[in-house]
C-alpha cells in the first residue's frame, strides 16, 4: 500500500540539500577569491591536498618540513674599525728668554756693547734693559728674519755672538779710544796719480795701506787686507756708491761691518777676522780694514761719490 508523503517531510529534505549546495557554493567561492600566495606559488583549490600533507590532514614524513631543511647561518658581521685618532700637531717649543725688558746687569751691558759694535746701539752702554736697548733688539732681529719683539732669546743672542767679539773693558766702561791720526801732510804713502785730485780712498796693494786722501794732501791711513788669487780684489778707479753700518753677505753670510761699497759687490770694510788673524787669512774680493776706530771715522767722512784707487 503506497503511503502518501508528508509535504512536511518533502520541504525538510528539499532544506537540507539547498543548504548543503549553497555551502559548497560558498567554499567554492571564497577560495577563488584568496590572493595569490605569491610569484610561483600555485593557490591551494578545493579538493587538493597541500604539499607536505597526506590526504588525512597528517603531515606526509616523505615530504621535508622547514624543520628538516639544512639552516644557513648568516656570516658574523664585522663591526667596523673605529676610527683612528687625528695625530695630535705639536706646539714649537717657545723660545728661551735671555734678557727681556727691566732686567739689569753685566750681561745686559756686554749685549749693548755688542750691539754697538755692529752699529745697532749708540750711546753709552749701561746695566739697565730699558726701551733703547728693546729698540736695538728689535732692529737686529726684523734685519735677520726673527720674531721682532725686543726681547733677547737664546737665538738672538747666538746671532749676536757669532757677529761680535767679546768688548773689552773699553767698551764696557765707555772709554773711547783716541785714534791715534797723524797730522795731515805728514803721512808717508804710496803716492798714485790717480789720487791726487778730489776726495780719494787710495788703496795700495804693494804696501797693504789705505790712505785717505784730500786735494793731494794725506789725512791719514791704515792696514788693509785684499783677495786671494781665486778671488782677487779688482784693480782700478771706482767710485762709492753705497754705504752700510750693518751688512751681512749674501754669497758668505759673513757680516761686513761699515761697508763702503766701490765695485759690484766689493767694499771696504771692518773685518773681525783680519783683526784676529792677521795676514794669515785673505777676504773673498772686499778690502778688509782692521782698525775700526779709523775706519768708523773714516765711515762719517767719506760721501757717496768719493773716489776709490786700487792700484799696486
Amino acid at each position: 500500500m503506497h503511503r502518501a508523503s508528508s509535504p512536511f517531510r518533502f520541504t525538510g529534505g528539499l532544506l537540507r540539500a539547498l543548504t548543503l549546495t549553497g555551502a559548497l557554493a560558498l567554499v567554492a567561492a571564497t577560495a577563488a577569491c584568496t590572493p595569490d600566495q605569491g610569484p610561483g606559488v600555485a593557490a591551494t583549490q578545493v579538493g587538493q591536498t597541500a604539499p607536505g600533507s597526506s590526504s588525512s590532514g597528517t603531515p606526509d614524513p616523505s615530504v621535508p618540513t622547514a624543520t628538516d631543511l639544512p639552516t644557513t647561518t648568516a656570516p658574523p658581521t664585522t663591526a667596523p674599525a673605529p676610527p683612528k685618532p687625528s695625530p695630535t700637531t705639536e706646539k714649537p717649543a717657545a723660545p728661551v728668554i735671555v734678557l727681556q725688558r727691566g732686567d739689569t746687569g753685566p750681561m745686559v751691558r756686554s749685549l749693548q756693547a755688542r750691539l754697538r759694535q755692529i752699529g745697532w746701539f749708540d750711546g753709552d752702554v749701561s746695566d739697565r734693559y730699558g726701551s733703547r736697548t728693546a729698540a736695538s733688539v728689535r732692529g737686529f732681529q726684523a734685519k735677520r728674519g726673527y720674531d721682532a719683539t725686543g726681547t733677547l732669546d737664546e737665538r738672538t743672542w747666538d746671532k749676536l755672538v757669532g757677529m761680535t767679539h767679546r768688548p773689552t773693558a773699553d767698551e764696557l766702561a765707555n772709554v773711547k779710544p783716541e785714534p791715534a791720526t797723524p797730522a795731515p801732510g805728514s803721512t808717508s804713502w804710496d803716492v798714485d796719480e790717480r789720487c791726487m785730485t778730489g776726495r780719494v780712498m787710495c788703496i795700495s796693494k804693494s804696501t797693504r795701506r789705505l790712505t785717505w786722501v784730500v786735494d793731494g794732501v794725506p789725512q791719514y791711513g791704515f792696514d788693509v787686507r785684499f783677495g786671494s788669487d781665486e778671488l782677487p780684489t779688482r784693480e782700478g778707479v771706482f767710485a762709492v756708491y753705497k754705504k752700510k753700518v750693518d751688512v751681512i753677505s749674501n754669497l758668505y753670510h759673513t757680516p761686513m761691518p761699515y761697508s763702503m761699497f766701490f765695485s759690484g759687490g766689493q767694499a771696504v770694510h771692518y773685518s773681525s777676522n783680519f783683526a784676529r788673524l792677521g795676514y794669515s787669512g785673505a777676504s773673498h774680493g772686499c778690502v778688509n780694514v782692521r782698525n775700526k776706530p779709523l775706519l768708523i771715522q773714516l765711515y762719517n767722512e767719506v760721501r757717496i761719490g768719493d773716489k776709490v784707487v786700487v792700484h799696486w
